[in-house]
């Protein structure tokens, strides 16, 4: 079983074997075919460990399998999810103080607006795919954020969509550097005529530097890269996550039941569930700095270590029953944002964009039919629901 194998992630079997990894083979040694191997973790603890190590495990040198070594060396340092202290540090400042609640306290209302939107053309329409109405809602939400102009939103999403999910890998290139165009061109228009949106507050914000005392204003490199990872990220995790909510409640229509009577009381405790149950971000890479041991097993300095979360997830060790969806599990400290210093970025705003997602869900639709089965993408790093039609018939 390899977990290199995409294919292994065209279904939902590969839970299977990562339940038997966590009680046989916890810190598994994985080959490669034309590679050194790494480590693959599947313990709750285990990940948790490596998370609240960030000197003892980089993610300069890449933090994702088969990654490009010339494109994240790149970026490396500059880039948030490529960095450590002290550049990851100064740079999460910014961003994080971007997206505050103090900086966007108008967020709620766009979610609401946006998720309103779309359930209302997917109503009239009755019969969607829901992947497609789910994977609208962070594109459109980050994109007003950033001050994108409106008649964009689904040409840049439909762009991000195609530089990870595009067919070749020369058009997954030319899609990535489309982006980073655009976003070089929305930086420039931002310094010449700053407004009150995300790029044009990180654009005025400084940062220090490694002079003490010392400040400077990001780069344009910076930025533009910077935009690129806030709207990857917030797309593929919200999009999953929404789809794969709306899948779990068909398969357990107690819950959809226990949902639709709870109202918002249930809402805490659901999203939390939501994000445990669908996992989007499946692993990610860490390089030991230095000799170290887990869990009895000696790691190497230089040696590459993988955290799946979406195993860490359904750790029975962690969680009573992990193979049951429910809605009103507490405590519920899943890995979905991963942990420590690398913890998501976008965790606020993709709770609430589900939280509000799953509100609107239940007072606008009545009851959903499933017409065909789930199809999902095969892919070891971002996992979830490509494909979901369904039928929607609107509440009384």
């Amino acid at each position: 079983m390899y977990l290199t194998d995409d294919r292994m992630f065209e279904g939902t079997g590969f839970h299977e074997h990562l339940a038997w990894l966590r009680e046989h083979d916890p810190v598994h040694r994985h080959p490669e075919p034309a590679g050194p191997g790494f480590w693959v973790l599947t313990r709750y603890r285990d990940a948790l460990s490596v998370y609240h190590d960030a000197e003892g495990f980089s993610s300069r040198h890449g933090m994702r399998l088969e990654t490009n070594p010339a494109a994240v060396a790149a970026v490396t340092q500059r880039m948030l999810i490529v960095s450590d202290p002290p550049e990851h540090t100064q740079l999460k400042r910014v961003l994080a103080k971007g997206f505050s609640p103090s900086e966007i306290p108008h967020a709620p209302e766009l979610i609401r607006q946006v998720v309103r939107e779309l359930l209302d053309e997917a109503l009239r329409a009755g019969e969607v795919d829901i992947v497609e109405v789910a994977r609208r809602v962070p594109t459109r939400v980050v994109c007003a954020l950033m001050g994108v102009p409106r008649a964009e939103w689904d040409w840049l999403g439909g762009t991000m969509n195609a530089a990870f999910e595009g067919e070749d890998e020369k058009r997954r290139l030319a899609a990535h550097a489309e982006i980073f165009l655009y976003f070089s061109e929305l930086v420039t228009e931002r310094r010449a005529a700053p407004g009150d949106d995300f790029v044009s507050r990180i654009a005025r914000d400084r940062r220090f530097t490694s002079v003490q005392g010392e400040t400077r204003p990001l780069t344009d490199e910076e930025i533009v890269v910077n935009c690129n990872g806030v709207l990857a990220g917030g797309n593929e995790t919200t999009r999953y996550s929404a789809a794969g909510a709306v899948l779990a409640l068909l398969e357990n229509p107690g819950e959809w039941a226990r949902l639709r009577a709870g109202g918002s009381a249930l809402l805490p405790t659901a999203v939390e569930e939501v994000f445990r149950w669908t996992t989007p971000g499946v692993h990610v890479l860490r390089t030991a700095t230095r000799p170290t041991r887990i869990a009895g097993t000696e790691i190497a300095a230089g040696d590459r270590v993988t955290v799946w979360n979406i195993s860490a997830n359904r750790d029975e060790a962690a969680f009573p029953d992990p193979g049951r969806f429910d809605l009103t599990r507490t405590p519920n400290k899943h890995l979905a944002f991963g942990g420590g210093r690398h913890q998501c970025l976008g965790a606020r705003l993709a709770r609430l964009e589900i939280s509000i997602f799953l509100e609107e869900l239940v007072t606008q639709v009545g009851s959903i039919e499933q017409l065909a089965e789930p199809e999902y993408t095969a892919s070891n790093f971002t996992w979830g629901v490509r494909s979901l039609p369904v039928r929607l018939v609107p509440a009384r």
